[in-house]
């Protein structure tokens, strides 16, 4: 009996200044990372904006250049970063296998005698899709030399209309030197197509599109109710909290006491014998702006719940036990022997 106590897989809380034979680990708290993303688009009005209707009939044509931005996605994650609160030591003894551990940069314990990966999040960058062509290549010498720009709009509507003209009868093979073969037609439809939507743009104009991401992160610790987690403005895009130039977009968290934590007495009286790992509590997190409800999902949360622990004699010398705990919170997330 006494061989065997001294065989059990050793965990101890963490002594800071005091060397310990074993492996430091952390339990995570869980941090809520909320990634967004929107377009910004800047429209930029064309030569012949007010022209548009009068020789192409397209109506509804902007003389005035704007930029707008529209909310595209909202995406809500989970992170765990180290509880100061929660190191434990495993201690290296010959005949067990838990210090054979994973544990992140950061020291948070993810597996035991097992291997996971850990891919880094990777988010978009700010890019930016130019749509401007050069019309002016495609401008005749009578549309150059015209004295007016009423004239020049005039010139070059019809000058759109003949490369449509043009379009339909090399579809209907209504011309004399037609392409020799499918790629060399492609070629010329496509070469009229860029002059067609380069001369287009002198009077619709033109939009260019910027996408960015950002990234908010909460570390609730207790409820939260409709935070300002940022603001959004369809003129200036993402803008800090206490911008009213934006519309808010409000972050909830309710704890649903899903895990049944022990009082102080019965935490005093409780002595660690095995491998610590989280007991995390299910919370509802809603994302709400002034319209409604944009985000909802249970998540569990490490500082919501409690801890508990794994009996050593799992970890014996010889043992097959493989562990993963969650990255985020520190629970089961398997368990096979």
């Amino acid at each position: 009996m006494s061989l065997a106590a001294m065989a059990q897989t050793q965990v101890t809380e963490f002594n800071p200044g005091i060397a310990a034979n074993g492996v430091n680990y952390a339990l995570p708290k869980t941090v809520l990372k909320v990634d967004a993303s929107a377009i910004k688009v800047v429209y930029t009005p064309g030569e012949f904006a007010k022209y548009a209707e009068r020789y192409l009939h397209i109506s509804g044509v902007s003389s005035e250049p704007s930029t707008t931005w529209k909310m595209t996605t909202l995406n809500v994650r989970q992170e765990g970063v180290p509880d100061t609160a929660k190191i434990y030591t495993v201690k290296l003894k010959d005949k067990t296998v838990a210090p054979m551990v994973q544990l992140t940069s950061d020291g948070v314990l993810v597996a035991v005698n097992n291997h996971v990966d850990m891919p880094e999040q990777e988010l978009p960058e700010t890019r930016t899709t130019n749509h401007k062509m050069d019309a002016r290549q495609y401008l005749t010498e009578d549309i150059l030399s015209a004295t007016s720009t009423s004239k020049m709009a005039e010139l070059t509507a019809q000058e759109i209309l003949d490369i449509r003209e043009s379009k339909n009868a090399i579809k209907r093979g209504q011309v004399e030197s037609m392409p020799q073969d499918g790629a060399s037609l492609k070629i010329v439809l496509d070469e009229l197509n860029r002059q067609e939507e380069a001369l287009t743009q002198l009077f619709i104009g033109y939009a260019d599109t910027t996408y960015t991401a950002k990234t908010y992160t909460m570390m609730p610790m207790e409820d939260l109710d409709e935070l300002v987690l940022f603001r959004f403005s369809r003129k200036l895009g993402f803008v800090e909290a206490d911008d009213l130039a934006g519309d808010p977009y409000y972050l909830s968290v309710k704890d649903k006491h899903t895990v049944v934590l022990p009082d102080e007495k019965e935490m005093a009286k409780r002595k660690i014998e095995g491998l610590v790992y989280n007991m995390p509590s299910m919370a509802n997190v809603t994302i709400s702006t002034m319209q409604g409800k944009v985000y909802e999902q249970e998540l569990p949360f490490a500082q919501f719940g409690t801890i508990d622990m794994l009996s050593p004699t799992l970890f014996n010398k010889g043992a097959t036990t493989k562990l993963t705990l969650h990255p985020a919170t520190g629970g089961l997330q398997h368990l096979e022997q």
